[in-house]
C-alpha cells in the first residue's frame, strides 16, 4: 500500500488563480494535484489546459539535462510547448508534445 509521506502546502498563482499540491509517497513517486477555473471541458487544441490528465512529468536531475533534452527532442521534432524556464513555485522545467499530443514535463 502506498502511504502518504509528505504533503507540501498549496501553492497558489494569484495572476492565474492556479493552484496545486504535492502529494509524496515514501515509495519515490510524486502526484500533483491541480486546480484553475479556467480549464476547459476538453482539449480544444494542443498546449491548451484542460480537465482530466494534465501532463506526466519526468524528472532528469539537472537544470543542464533539462536544456539539453528538451534541445535533442526539438531537433528530432518534437513540439516544444514550454521552454525551459523556472515555474512561479520554483521548478524548472520544459514542457514538450508527445506524438499523441499529451504534454510531457521535464524537469529537475
Amino acid at each position: 500500500m502506498l502511504r502518504i509521506s509528505v504533503l507540501n502546502q498549496k501553492y497558489t498563482n494569484k495572476c492565474t488563480k492556479f493552484e496545486s499540491y504535492f502529494l509524496s509517497f515514501s515509495e519515490g513517486c510524486r502526484i500533483e494535484i491541480m486546480q484553475n477555473p479556467t480549464v476547459l471541458e476538453s482539449c480544444e487544441s494542443e498546449g491548451k489546459n484542460y480537465i482530466g490528465l494534465a501532463h506526466l512529468a519526468v524528472s532528469v536531475g539537472s537544470k543542464s539535462k533539462v536544456i539539453s533534452l528538451t534541445e535533442r527532442l526539438r531537433e528530432d521534432g518534437y513540439g516544444i510547448l514550454s521552454e525551459p524556464r523556472t515555474t512561479g513555485d520554483g521548478y524548472f522545467e520544459s514542457i514538450i508534445s508527445d506524438p499523441d499530443g499529451n504534454r510531457i514535463e521535464i524537469t529537475i
